[in-house]
């Protein structure tokens, strides 16, 4: 991050370690304190160089979002939007063991907290959904 041609900017992401077949696992984040397998998986800009970007469309911070992360950034992902219906983008995170997925409205403005402009989709089958709910995962 330190390598970013910018003077600040406030990326929303997540860290997120991922098992043996590429699916994310909190565990793995809570276990290796030394986080070198996490990558950043960046979903939004809301401020570049002082500007907040928040009043922009979501569209509008992605590409900025991409065009100050690049193509190739070792560590780091852009979330991509899925081309598909929606029931069949939900299937497909399911079947692969993923925790969910989140939608944002096109044409959004950034909103922090809970809004009607994005929704979170949980996979209730999910290998890390499940291990929270059959132990502490605090411990």
């Amino acid at each position: 991050m330190a390598s970013l041609r910018c003077r600040s900017c406030l990326i929303d992401g997540e860290a997120v370690a991922c098992d043996d077949g590429g699916v994310p696992d909190f565990k793995l984040l809570l276990r290796d304190r030394s986080y070198a397998s996490a990558q950043l998986y960046a979903f939004d800009l809301l401020e570049l160089d002082g500007e907040d970007r928040r009043s922009e469309t979501i569209e509008r911070r992605k590409r900025a979002l991409t065009r100050l992360l690049g193509n190739d950034r070792a560590g780091v992902l852009i979330s991509q939007p899925i081309d598909a219906p929606a029931d069949a983008a939900f299937r497909h995170i399911c079947q692969l063991g993923f925790e969910g997925i989140v939608s944002k409205k096109l044409g959004s403005r950034y909103q922090p907290g809970r809004s009607s402009l994005w929704l979170k989709t949980l996979n209730p089958n999910a290998p890390a959904l499940q291990r929270l709910e059959q132990e502490d995962w605090r411990g």
